[in-house]
């Protein structure tokens, strides 16, 4: 079947066959098939679209380029979450040993920093020995025996996505939807999962700015999802202002032991992560409805079950026994804490979102070149949020960095990335639609 066949079909507005998806993928894999071939193919199916079916099977096929993860003999329901990222965004490091603890078991496939969002190995990396690549064996007993574990994609799972992502990187087609589900998916169903929740962002601070593009894109990975098999459902949630109240890499691993200690309660992160972890809970069977659901993820926080899961997947992972208990001291921190005052008074009507993001990435927190090594001590922490009446002078944000220069920088950044207002802002709610 020649490449050239299948890529002109797709330019014509054709309906590719599974046999034919799969060929291609083949030749993509076993680089058969010639970058600039990859690139026609992305860019037909960029314009030109594709079925549910065609983007079932295009993601079947490049899950089974590689490794597909079994998990035979655990006893507990598989399943995962996925966010498309944001900034302030932890809701991994909480949401995994909350619903461990309801008896999930969640092998929970993570990624580094892009562009101007955080990256939960990232996060993970300020723990000192903790391991994010593991050999399969370990990653196995930790979460069979913890019941979550947190790590990174090995090469083995969904090669041929790398290969494409890589070339659609700079072909401008990126943003291709068909494209976006093949990849997220085929590398979550490679893990072995029987359920999935998918937190899409929507707003400043997301890949996804406008709502109409986040719920496509929501409906295309729920709809190719289950037709591959794996019960999914999405919530829609807001990332016009960060999550939490710390951007960083250990400034939000602290957030989320304090979190986990019960100090975070009533706030966004919370009703989004407590939201996940419901779905998660009836996607698995595990609970009958979300109410129910939302309560048995209430009750393990509030007993300390979560905390002392995360304290366990950390150790088991390489990490100290004590890091629950002792966070604040393995924790490395940055040399100098800048304040960051209001300018006016009124109340913080708006954020710059993905300004805030940028703002971490040039304390060193992120990556600007893909080689680029990640200062884990920096960031943002206290940072106040919208709808909060402020004065003159007031504190909204601390910025942590390492040099005076870089940290007052920052501090201006911070500082006109929020808006404040006379009145009241009207705000989104946190958690927009629900698709399932």
């Amino acid at each position: 079947m020649l490449p050239q066949e299948i890529i002109r079909r797709k330019r014509d507005g054709a309906v590719l066959t599974a046999t034919e998806i799969t060929a291609f993928v083949e030749g993509l894999s076993q680089e058969s098939i010639s970058e600039g071939q990859v690139a026609a193919f992305a860019m037909a199916v960029f314009f030109r679209g594709m079925t549910p079916e065609e983007i079932v099977a295009l993601t079947l096929a490049m899950r089974d380029s590689g490794e597909v993860l079994s998990w035979a003999g655990i006893g507990q329901p598989i399943a995962d979450k996925h966010s498309t990222g944001g900034v302030g965004d932890n809701v991994s490091l909480m949401l995994a040993p909350i619903v461990a603890a309801c008896g999930l078991a969640v092998p929970m496939i993570s990624g580094r920093g892009l562009g101007h969002t955080g990256g939960t190995l990232d996060k993970l990396q300020s723990i000192p020995g903790y391991d994010v690549m593991p050999d399969a064996a370990t990653f196995r007993r930790v979460v069979d025996e913890v019941g979550c574990a947190i790590i990174g994609q090995t090469g083995d799972l969904a090669p041929a996505d790398k290969r494409l992502y890589a070339i659609r990187d700079v072909t401008a087609t990126v943003e291709s939807i068909p494209l976006i589900t093949a990849s997220i998916l085929s590398k979550k169903l490679a893990a072995g999962l029987e359920s999935l929740v998918l937190d899409v962002k929507v707003g400043n601070g997301a890949f996804m700015a406008k709502a109409e593009d986040a719920e496509a894109l929501a409906r295309s990975l729920v709809t190719v999802a289950n037709g591959a098999g794996v019960r999914t459902s999405a919530l829609l949630t807001d990332m016009n202002e960060p999550l939490a109240d710390a951007a960083g890499n250990a400034v939000e691993v602290q957030n989320a032991v304090d979190f986990l200690r019960g100090a975070k309660t009533g706030t966004r992160l919370e009703e989004v992560t407590l939201a996940l972890g419901a779905e998660m809970l009836v996607n698995a069977g595990i609970v009958a409805d979300l109410q129910t659901g939302l309560t048995r993820c209430r009750d393990v926080l509030a007993s300390g079950k979560a905390a002392e899961v995360f304290g366990r997947m950390v150790h088991a992972l390489g990490g100290p026994v004590d890091f629950m208990d002792n966070a604040d001291r393995y924790l490395q921190k940055a040399a100098i804490e800048i304040p960051v005052l209001a300018k006016a008074d009124g109340y913080l009507a708006s954020a710059d979102t993905r300004g805030l993001g940028l703002c971490v990435v040039a304390l060193g927190g992120g990556r600007q070149r893909p080689t680029d090594a990640i200062d884990h001590r920096v960031g943002l922490t206290g940072l106040i949020p919208l709808g909060t009446a402020v004065s003159r002078g007031d504190l909204i944000a601390t910025v942590h960095a390492n040099d005076r220069d870089s940290g007052e920088r920052a501090a201006q950044m911070v500082a006109a990335s929020y808006g404040i207002a006379d009145d009241r802002p009207e705000l989104a709610p946190v958690i927009g639609k629900r698709i399932n």
